[in-house]
């Protein structure tokens, strides 16, 4: 494995025009990913997905992630999917191949990041339509009364990602233990989790709403099924350069 010291930045590169994404990994039976948005229009990343690819190689970036996470599982550590060549990420939605390095992120004590690429080489990835589980643009979206994340998973790996709304904002996600099981079908959906319980911000935060170990109850869509839930490891956050 080798790690070669990426920048140190909040977000997705982006130089001149070029836009260069970032998709955060979760999950360790099957793989979700996440795109880190900005806000910032000019950007190219200011759209809010999450989708399943499909890695084409022999399991070995699988392999390397799944490794390095059990090293760090208690760990202000995130791990992404970088494309290190430039296209728009609408194309996705049509399908589209692309290549990636596998980099693990380091949160410092400042709260900075710092993107350690860990392959050595570009491992090919294929994004089908049905891949796409869910997109939407960012910019200008009403925050929600009550804190509002989208969730996704299979089986007992549920994830949720906060719902952006218009800066100022933050960027979150993590896996919880749902008490019951899920409907797969409602899962595909990508519904939104509203959690009553707690007022939506309306403002960036400096940590989650939700701390680690804690129970929550959340309503799918805001009138649909209850969930009760337990908050487990934080897989990403972000309140700075998404609301540059």
């Amino acid at each position: 494995m080798n790690s070669t010291p990426g920048p140190d930045r909040a977000g997705p590169d982006h130089d001149g025009h070029e836009h260069i994404h970032r998709f955060l990994l979760l999950g360790k039976k099957k793989l979700f990913f996440y795109h880190l948005a900005l806000y910032n229009p000019q950007s190219g990343h200011n759209y809010q997905a999450v989708f399943t690819f499909t890695i084409k190689d022999n399991g070995e970036l699988r392999e390397m992630y799944l490794k390095d996470l059990a090293q760090h599982e208690n760990e202000r550590v995130f791990y992404s999917l970088r494309c290190p060549h430039h296209f728009e990420l609408p194309e996705l939605q049509r399908g589209k191949e692309f290549s990636v390095h596998l980099e693990r992120v380091v949160v410092k004590p400042d709260g900075s990041r710092d993107f350690q690429q860990m392959t050595t080489t570009e491992v090919p990835v294929e994004c089908k339509r049905e891949d796409v589980l869910s997109f939407r643009k960012l910019g200008q979206l009403p925050y929600p009364e009550y804190l509002t994340y989208l969730i996704f998973g299979e089986g007992d790996e549920i994830h949720l990602a906060h719902q952006l709304a218009e800066r100022p904002n933050w960027d979150e996600a993590l896996t919880i233990s749902a008490a019951a099981p899920i409907d797969p079908a409602t899962l595909k959906k990508v519904p939104t989790l509203v959690i009553d319980s707690i007022q939506d911000a309306h403002d960036k935060l400096i940590e989650s709403p939700l701390k680690k170990g804690q129970q929550y109850q959340g309503r799918i869509d805001g009138t649909g099924a209850t969930i009760d839930f337990t908050v487990g490891r934080q897989g990403w956050w972000n309140h700075t350069s998404l609301n540059s």
